[in-house]
């Protein structure tokens, strides 16, 4: 099925419930244009469960280091209440949400993450976080053809059933790419990639991400999202963007960041939103 959509939604835009009324109802929006699947994230409430556990939340550029204590408490607020809200908020709007996890139908089939070496070249060992893997993308498609909007909380399965934290750019990037998806949205709170006064960069090239990370022009969960974004660009999606999930108007005209190789042309806004 082509013209589908993928957007990514950042936690941080689920947080209450005027966010959540706001996200849903763009949400709708977008999905009034073509099919659509939702990836969501969860970092401040799995921050703040994990704050109320005891535990502190522990990083590598971005990734979420996964011990079992932390996978569960990312498991209860993913798979628990975050989809769950954002899945009756939809429905609240007029969408037909229906709530997924990676577990469901083997969409987001996983191996264990291999030791990550960070921009500052030390090696970090992720834990249970997983690597999408050769995933089966049936069942976002049979939901898509039934006009439903598949919203997919962001964790995995490896092939013995065991439940991997997946980051949510890294899994948006890949279902994208398996479900033969025209676009990628990554809606976080900020408006794209910024430069160091603070001012969006229109297009970042693909081939620059290292060399920004390695400058300082991205660092933390900005490098997370360009690899990934990079990834389904290199996978045959063919437009990919970072922007603001807290605009007023339709996300796919939201200020942002748009992904591109050097040399290749970069969608109009007029494209886009076609």
């Amino acid at each position: 099925m082509s013209g589908i959509t993928v957007l990514k939604l950042g936690g941080e835009l689920l947080d209450d419930d005027t966010a959540l009324k706001a996200v849903a109802a763009a949400i709708v929006r977008l999905s009034a244009g073509g099919p659509l699947v939702v990836v969501h994230g969860g970092g401040r409430a799995i921050d703040g469960e994990l704050r109320a556990r005891g535990r502190s939340p522990v990083f590598a550029d971005g990734l979420r280091v996964t011990d079992a204590a932390a996978l569960e408490a990312v498991v209860d607020v993913l798979a628990g209440r975050t989809n769950t809200a954002l899945v009756a908020a939809v429905g609240a709007a007029g969408g037909r949400g229906v709530g997924l996890t990676g577990a469901d139908g083997r969409i987001g089939l996983a191996t264990l993450a291999r030791p990550h070496r960070t921009v500052d070249g030390l090696t970090v060992d992720l834990g249970l976080v997983g690597e999408p893997d050769a995933a089966e993308a049936s069942l976002l498609l049979d939901l898509v053809r039934l006009r439903c909007i598949p919203i997919v909380a962001s964790l995995g399965v490896d092939r013995e059933g065991r439940l991997l934290n997946v980051n949510a750019d890294v899994l948006a990037a890949h279902l994208a790419a398996i479900i033969g998806a025209s676009r990628l949205i990554v809606a976080g709170t900020t408006a794209g990639v910024l430069d160091r006064e603070g001012r969006t960069i229109a297009t970042v090239a693909a081939e620059d991400i290292e060399e920004m990370a390695a400058a300082g022009a991205a660092h933390s969960g900005m490098i997370a999202k360009l690899l990934a974004c990079r990834s389904a660009l290199d996978r045959g999606v063919g437009e990919v963007a970072i922007v603001s999930g807290r605009t007023a108007g339709p996300l796919e005209q939201a200020p942002g960041t748009r992904l591109t190789y050097r040399g290749s042309t970069t969608p109009s806004q007029a494209e886009i939103t076609a």
